[in-house]
């Protein structure tokens, strides 16, 4: 891949969203410095209702499955139709744009337990936040050929479904391994500012390699992560409040392994 065949790169991914908020049950030490209503994100509920449990995770992946179409049809139309692809490469702006409506929305809904919790806010807030991500992920993509994307698509699909199915029937409890997950996220964070400060002066593809096979890691692991966040059985569970929360947390999880599988076995259309 060529350095400047793409959009300039955005600043390093976000922090996880899981990050912004701590288990009520840990001591004072821990505190995030939220305002107390948002430590209700992780609950100590039982789950001793199972309709109510398979009502909430039901509800998740409901949402969760509208944002992947939607998704799927942008990068869709930036993939294969041509004019669309030309314009939107030709209009940077919009990317840049798109960047801003999305950690605007983003840090709303992972930060503020109000408009995250209440109707229709939470849900108005969640589709303009999928519409500029969707924006971002589809113009990501009209910069590969559309082998690379269909690829990455399937890939991408194979392990979401096998760490979910893996996530559902394992023992092991990924939600008690935060420490371990935010080493992870912090060396992919500044791995990433690393890069952005390296590219206008040189691309190092094999550098650039190792932190697309870093992060589609990470994510993956995330994923195991926020699949079980949703369970109810591990140490740490959502809220049954918390369905925006679990959708939005997957969704992100999905879209950076495809992204970074994108960078790994993408080639640029020529």
């Amino acid at each position: 891949l060529k350095a400047g065949a793409f959009p300039p790169a955005p600043p390093a991914v976000p922090l996880h969203p899981s990050w912004a908020y701590v288990d009520p049950s840990s001591g004072s030490s821990y505190e995030s410095g939220f305002p107390a209503g948002d430590h209700e994100l992780f609950t100590t509920f039982s789950w001793d209702d199972q309709k109510v449990r398979r009502v909430f995770i039901r509800k998740v992946y409901t949402i969760l499955l509208i944002q992947l179409l939607v998704t799927l049809g942008v990068v869709a139309l930036f993939t294969f139709c041509d004019p669309v692809k030309d314009y939107v490469q030709a209009n940077p702006g919009w990317y840049w744009a798109s960047y801003a409506v999305f950690f605007a929305t983003y840090l709303t809904l992972a930060c503020c337990s109000g408009p995250r919790r209440h109707f229709p806010w939470n849900l108005i807030l969640l589709t303009i936040f999928t519409l500029s991500m969707a924006y971002l992920t589809g113009m990501l993509s009209s910069y590969y050929n559309t082998t690379s994307v269909l690829l990455c698509l399937g890939i991408t699909a194979l392990v979401c479904l096998s760490v979910t199915v893996f996530s559902f029937q394992t023992k092991f409890d990924f939600t008690s391994c935060q420490g371990v997950l935010f080493v992870l996220l912090m060396t992919l964070f500044f791995s990433g500012l690393i890069l952005a400060i390296l590219l206008p002066f040189q691309y190092v593809p094999w550098l650039h390699a190792v932190y697309a096979v870093l992060g589609a890691g990470v994510f993956t692991l995330f994923l195991a992560f926020d699949t079980q966040l949703l369970m109810g059985s591990r140490r740490h569970s959502l809220s049954p409040e918390e369905y925006i929360f679990g959708a939005l947390n997957i969704y992100l999880d999905i879209i950076y392994i495809f992204t970074f599988f994108l960078q790994l076995f993408g080639t640029n259309r020529e």
